[in-house]
């Protein structure tokens, strides 16, 4: 992995699990982090926890929730006023709810923050990453989207009934869709974008479900350090430098699911997303 001495980089949701481990590496290895997380108290919490076990006094910690839009562009602003370069943007928060949520602004829970989320918060951060180039965007999907079905008549369940693991499966395909048409829209600006998975980790994603069912399946789980191995290969080696449009699993990458290499479904979301954020191209 590369010296990051002198790089700022965000992660999502660092409080917890692989967010949080993406971080303490990324801080090991010498860039300043942004723990950009929707729980104030728990993102200070990790913040401490990091620069104790790392040794570094420049991890910060800034509020963020992906489900409300003006939460974002307000992040995006400070940032933009606070810092004047962005090296690497790691989308890494998720939710996956049990029952059917609505975030501030009304969108679906699962949708509303894994995809929309993300695509606004890439969207708004996206001329600082373009001035600091050549710099790097990882989006954590899951292998799940090789199971995800766009639904375009109804993506957020609002008539047809809810169900979590689609609803979740449908966001990590969005994930996937939504890379490889940045990853387009960014040839030739050095700026590089990559989805990874980062393996079946044992983390708070599944907090909404029962403990007893959540702590046997843990037993079996990677760890929140193992699962951040990937989203740090892709967001520091030097093999990957110029690396984009890619689908990583295991460090490597793979073929994303036939779905997602479809360029009118990868358009489709695009459109669909700039239409629910109300959005010009």
């Amino acid at each position: 992995m590369q010296d990051m001495q002198g790089k700022i980089a965000i992660v999502t949701g660092s409080n917890t699990g692989i967010g949080k481990e993406t971080a303490r590496g990324l801080a090991r290895q010498g860039a300043t982090v942004i723990l950009a997380c929707r729980d104030s108290s728990k993102a200070q919490a990790a913040r401490d926890d990091i620069a104790r076990t790392t040794g570094r006094d420049d991890v910060k910690a800034m509020a963020l929730d992906l489900g409300s839009k003006a939460s974002i562009r307000a992040f995006a602003e400070q940032l933009k006023a606070s810092h004047e370069r962005l090296d690497l943007l790691v989308n890494n928060a998720g939710v996956w709810s049990t029952s059917r949520k609505t975030t501030a602004d009304g969108f679906e829970s699962t949708f509303g923050v894994n995809h929309l989320g993300t695509f606004l918060l890439t969207r708004e951060l996206l001329p600082l990453l373009e001035a600091s180039a050549p710099s790097r965007v990882v989006v954590v999907s899951s292998t799940l989207h090789y199971r995800g079905r766009m639904d375009w008549d109804d993506p957020q369940f609002e008539r047809r009934g809810y169900s979590s693991s689609a609803a979740y499966n449908q966001s990590k395909l969005a994930n996937v869709l939504f890379t490889l048409a940045l990853a387009r829209r960014l040839e030739g600006t050095r700026v590089t974008v990559n989805a990874v998975h980062p393996g079946v980790v044992a983390t708070e994603l599944t907090r909404d479900y029962p403990r007893l069912l959540v702590k046997l399946a843990h037993l079996f789980l990677l760890t929140p350090e193992e699962g951040a191995a990937c989203s740090l290969h892709v967001a520091t080696s030097p093999e990957t430098a110029t690396v984009t449009g890619e689908y990583f699993e295991k460090n490597k990458p793979k073929t994303p699911a036939q779905t997602a290499q479809d360029r009118d479904a990868q358009e489709k979301l695009w459109a669909l997303s700039e239409r629910l954020l109300g959005l010009n191209s």
